[in-house]
């Protein structure tokens, strides 16, 4: 019996940590604010690409009187300046919020300390191509190592090449 209980921790030591502390335990309003975005993931098509010149401002999250996340973001790219505003509704499960209509099928927080980091994963669909992306928010213009780590970890563990 001891033997099982070692081989079942040392298990659960190997897996992601963030997805067994995190998930299901977040607070929406813990994520209100306004964040840098300092990294992206990305399997958009041509986001290998434009990398380079693709400079991500930062985002403002809210709550609206329902209860959805409303995300105000702001980027630099090769067309110039864009704000976007996406209103984000709850899932009945979890802490998992969605628009289908707006082509978000999935926005989850998938590790934080609350306070200075946020690993944020969006599943997204527009038209014909469906892709996803895992985002490092900070409330600092500079990430931790701890949230680095974690968004390096988790961006890996979720099949990200580097050049992604």
């Amino acid at each position: 019996m001891g033997h099982l209980l070692l081989a079942l921790l040392l298990a659960s030591a190997s897996m992601p940590r963030a997805q067994a502390v995190w998930l299901g335990r977040l607070d929406p309003k813990q994520l209100l604010g306004p964040w840098y975005v300092l990294a992206v993931a990305s399997r958009e098509r041509g986001f290998a690409v434009e990398k380079d010149v693709r400079d991500i401002e930062g985002v403002v999250v809210t709550l609206t009187p329902g209860n959805s996340l409303k995300v105000l973001s702001s980027r630099r790219g090769l067309e110039g300046c864009n704000q976007n505003v996406v209103e984000l509704l709850k899932r009945d499960s979890g802490w998992v919020f969605e628009n289908p209509a707006l082509g978000v099928l999935e926005y989850r927080v998938l590790g934080t300390n609350f306070r200075d980091y946020a690993i944020i994963f969006t599943q997204l669909e527009f038209g014909d191509e469906a892709f996803n992306t895992v985002e490092l928010y900070s409330r600092s213009e500079t990430a931790s190592q701890e949230a680095l780590g974690l968004f390096s970890k988790w961006s890996e563990g979720l099949g990200f090449l580097s050049q992604q």
